[in-house]
């Protein structure tokens, strides 16, 4: 009975008078693009919000101010 259900449903949504071929592929890229933006954006706040709680940032900047005031003498 299911096997018949499935079929049914792929026949109607696929080639039947209410759907079509799923072959149109436009705006994938788009689409593609944005999750790939949304992903990057995302590990971007996980690394900052890890970088404030442990003041790392402050130590590579005290250590890049040491280091060119050092050469700079």
């Amino acid at each position: 009975m299911l096997a018949i259900y499935v079929y049914a449903v792929n026949l109607l949504s696929n080639h039947g008078p209410w759907g079509r071929a799923r072959t149109d592929e436009r705006g994938q890229a788009s689409a593609e693009y944005a999750l790939v933006l949304l992903g990057a954006a995302a590990i971007a706040l996980l690394i900052v919000a890890w970088a404030t709680k442990t003041d790392l940032i402050e130590k590579l900047l005290d250590t890049v101010v040491k280091s060119i005031t050092g050469k700079a003498k």
